[in-house]
């Protein structure tokens, strides 16, 4: 099994961007936001909810770093939000 707390440790990004993360946790709404995010169509268990959101911040990172245009600094914030509310949401029993 995949340490997903550990992973989000690792992470490093620009501290703007996860100070943003961290504030709009508060507002966080995994019944709302989860099916956007991932494009998930059943509710996701945080665990199956995890290495999509890892895929997609990966591939924002990228797009980020590369300077394309098409890079959206709001879905990634969006992102970083949901993945460090699952995280803290592992083990506990989640209700939609």
């Amino acid at each position: 099994m995949t340490d997903f707390r550990a992973l989000l440790a690792d992470l490093r990004r620009p501290r703007l961007l996860i100070r943003a993360a961290r504030f709009g946790m508060a507002d966080y709404r995994r019944d709302r936001d989860l099916k956007r995010l991932i494009d998930a169509q059943t509710p996701a268990t945080p665990e199956s909810a995890l290495p999509k959101l890892f895929c997609e911040e990966e591939r924002l990172e990228d797009t980020r770093r590369s300077g394309d245009l098409g890079y959206s600094l709001s879905r990634h914030v969006e992102v970083l939000i949901a993945l460090m509310a699952e995280a803290r949401l592992l083990g506990r029993e989640v209700r939609g």
